[in-house]
């Protein structure tokens, strides 16, 4: 079945990330308030949501599904490994190969157990100031896990930093970028380098609006104009990336639907296409995909 309606490509529905972080806030686990904040979404036209929380960040398939069954949005749910201080400590020890054949258990057979299958693979990430050695290894199962099943691949960048160096991995290992999205690029509010990106063939997510007190969105605004203006919409995908109980709606946050409520406004008012809007939102996801069926 061809993914319906809009589509969200990286957020998280359940997250654990407190005990690395010391942060109580980092336990995203408020089902009641998701579901009520996907409602909303719903009738805004979202009918899809990438879920990127992979092994080692809390994820729990079972509430994820519970969600979707509640709320009517299909959730795609990811295989993979984060970053450091993130991963399991068996990544250290395994090799590529045993770290792939994780990902592939769950791409061919399911996650956990259930009959879910993983859709995408990711976010796998890099550190701030460099890929570790533990980070590149499990770049390279990905790859490996990428090739025999075709599964897409999304990532993370530490504040949208070294994603081209992500890309060289990919380069050399003949990846179709067509199947690889560069995670946050726009917290660099560096335009030349966003281009650069998708001038290798692969996706730029803008999937931490609204997080103004890392970037204004006024900046994501004109980046995204540029964008427009070189006609390059089409390797464009939106996201939230809500990560903490902070960030949702009934503790004050921007909440999942602030695309919506606050940014497009502010973009349509600055001259950026709702055409443009819609393949984002739409079309693109569909294309990376190639269609991809229902998940959960």
């Amino acid at each position: 079945m061809l993914l319906d309606g809009y589509t969200l490509m990286h957020e998280h529905i359940r997250i654990d990330l407190s005990k690395q972080k010391n942060n109580t806030d980092c336990l995203l686990d408020c089902k009641d308030e998701t579901v009520a904040e996907f409602k909303k979404l719903y009738a805004k036209g979202i009918r899809n949501i990438t879920d990127v929380t992979n092994i080692g960040m809390g994820r729990d398939v079972s509430y994820i599904s519970s969600v979707s069954r509640a709320t009517g949005i299909n959730i795609l749910c990811a295989t993979g490994f984060y970053k450091e201080p993130f991963l399991p400590d068996y990544i250290y020890s395994y090799n590529e190969k045993q770290i792939a054949e994780i990902m592939i258990k769950e791409i061919t057979e399911g996650i956990d157990g259930t009959d879910i299958k993983a859709q995408i693979i990711g976010e796998i990430g890099s550190s701030k100031e460099c890929i570790t050695d533990a980070e590149k290894k499990v770049f390279n199962a990905a790859v490996i896990a990428h090739k025999e099943t075709g599964t897409p691949i999304t990532t993370h960048t530490t504040l949208g930093l070294l994603g081209l160096e992500q890309i060289e991995i990919f380069k050399k290992q003949d990846i179709d970028l067509n199947k690889v999205i560069i995670g946050h690029v726009d917290l660099t509010g560096d335009i030349s380098y966003i281009l650069k990106i998708i001038d290798a063939g692969a996706y730029v997510e803008f999937d931490t609006i609204g997080k103004n007190n890392y970037l204004n969105d006024s900046i994501r605004i004109d980046m995204l104009k540029e964008i427009e203006k070189r006609h390059l919409i089409d390797r464009v995908l939106f996201s939230m990336d809500i990560t903490r109980k902070s960030n949702m709606e009934y503790k004050g946050g921007i909440g999942y639907s602030y695309l919506f409520d606050s940014f497009f406004n502010e973009l349509t008012e600055q001259g950026f296409s709702q055409t443009s809007i819609e393949k984002i939102l739409k079309d693109n996801p569909r294309t990376y995909y190639g269609q991809t069926g229902k998940n959960t």
